[in-house]
């Protein structure tokens, strides 16, 4: 699966931010996929995740009720509506994929840098 994302920049806090992700190699709705980032110093960790049809969704809390992942399975994109953004949500974005029934996220993109000055 090859994925391409987009959509980062540079906002302020309290702006809004959208996120794309394209994949291909593999049929969309077969695939689980995710939102991750890697802040300056810190772990990679997991902002968000969706199943393949997009019946189930995951948040992490630190971007609950600010953050919406969306999977359109016509147009083979995967978002992320970043609301509210804050100072600690500047990161390096990268969207994942794995297949259904994976354990792991094995497939990953490059990477958007999303950076929210105060």
């Amino acid at each position: 699966v090859q994925l391409q994302a987009s959509g980062g920049g540079l906002v302020k806090a309290g702006d809004s931010l959208r996120l794309s992700c394209t994949a291909s190699g593999r049929a969309f709705s077969r695939i689980t996929m995710g939102w991750f980032r890697q802040g300056p110093g810190k772990e990679r960790e997991i902002v968000a995740g969706i199943t393949s049809r997009g019946g189930s969704t995951y948040y992490a809390d630190s971007v609950k009720g600010r953050f919406t992942v969306s999977k359109d399975n016509v147009k083979n994109i995967l978002s992320l509506q970043m609301n509210s953004l804050k100072p600690e949500d500047t990161a390096v974005y990268y969207c994942a994929a794995k297949d259904v029934g994976d354990q792991s996220y094995r497939y990953w993109g490059q990477g958007t840098l999303v950076t929210v000055s105060s």
